[in-house]
């Protein structure tokens, strides 16, 4: 007995023979060895158990009435595809055009008649164990690309958060950083301009002070969501500076531009009327904004300055409109 040791379940054979004795003695032969049988007697009934029930393998008798074992094979194959079994043709016929006319149609294997049955089980059993290689091969094919997917998605999930401040869901300085030296070498090269703002709330500590952590948490979060509401455009970035400073980088805009967009930030923020007891400015929550732009080259004169120096105009500039007394736009001179 050749024991099917390499499937869970005793593979499904088909065989397909007009002939009713040597259906017989094939199953016999193949149960005994352990496999599960199922029997057709023409083309036709192949096709119909086929499609209801996928056989592990066929054993397809070449020289049937009617629809023979050659035609069988090649509807199979288009019927199926990829899913097909694999068939091994018996046939009388040992010709070379007999041979390459089974391949064509795509059969895996062939014996001749008279039959060999030590041949049989053991051409059966070949291919039995090619296909459970071949499908175990795709499985694991499968499962790779599957683990290969989910890894993908894990790392993209990844560099999302390791952009994003955890706390207001807008981007992070570590963005930010990545996003202004791209758009700093963009405005160059095309010679745009570009601006930026750099936001901060209002004595924010004694906004912590008077009601607490997970208040100015929250405070946070609401003038995030105001930010983001008044700048808009895609092309955009609206980033969490560090604790309670914001910046902006609006790309392709002017001095001027940008301070109507800070403006609109600051009277949005001012009229959403969050209650701030501990500020020197007003009975609510307000903001300071330092403005700064690149300035665009004259001619093919090329700018020697550096993101950062952008950065350190707008830095100036807030500091400026606190200097002046909170709660207003300032712009540096000379952006």
């Amino acid at each position: 007995m050749i024991k099917p040791d390499f499937w869970t379940v005793p593979p499904r054979i088909l065989i397909v023979d007009d002939e009713k004795t040597i259906r017989l003695i094939l199953r016999r032969i193949l149960e005994k060895d352990g496999y599960q049988v199922i029997e057709a007697n023409n083309g036709e009934e192949c096709l119909e158990i086929c499609q209801k029930q996928l056989a592990n393998m066929i054993l397809m008798d070449a020289m049937m009435p009617g629809m023979d074992g050659f035609t069988c094979c090649g509807k199979l194959h288009k019927l199926l595809g990829e899913n097909s079994p694999p068939v091994l043709m018996i046939t009388v016929l040992d010709d070379q055009a007999s041979v390459d006319l089974a391949f064509q149609v795509g059969a895996t294997d062939y014996v001749t008649k008279p039959i060999h049955w030590a041949v049989l089980r053991q051409r059966v059993r070949r291919l039995l164990e090619i296909q459970w290689a071949m499908s175990e091969l795709r499985r694991q094919v499968e499962k790779q690309q599957m683990l290969t997917e989910k890894l993908e998605k894990v790392n993209q999930e990844l560099e999302r958060l390791a952009s994003v401040d955890s706390l207001t869901m807008i981007a992070n300085r570590r963005q930010f950083d990545r996003f202004i030296e791209t758009e700093w070498k963009r405005a160059q090269r095309n010679d745009l301009p570009l601006s930026i703002i750099i936001c901060d709330v209002d004595f924010f500590k004694a906004y912590n002070d008077t009601y607490g952590h997970p208040a100015g948490d929250s405070c946070l979060k609401k003038v995030a969501d105001i930010i983001i509401r008044n700048v808009g455009r895609p092309a955009d970035l609206v980033a969490r500076y560090g604790g309670e400073e914001f910046v902006i980088v609006l790309s392709e805009t002017d001095r001027e531009g940008a301070v109507h967009i800070a403006e609109k930030i600051r009277h949005s923020i001012k009229d959403a009327a969050i209650p701030h007891q501990g500020s020197k400015v007003t009975n609510c929550v307000t903001i300071s904004c330092g403005v700064a732009s690149r300035k665009l080259c004259l001619g093919k004169e090329k700018s020697e300055s550096q993101p950062s120096d952008l950065i350190r105009k707008a830095d100036l500039a807030l500091y400026e409109a606190k200097f002046q007394g909170r709660d207003r736009v300032c712009v540096d001179s000379r952006s």
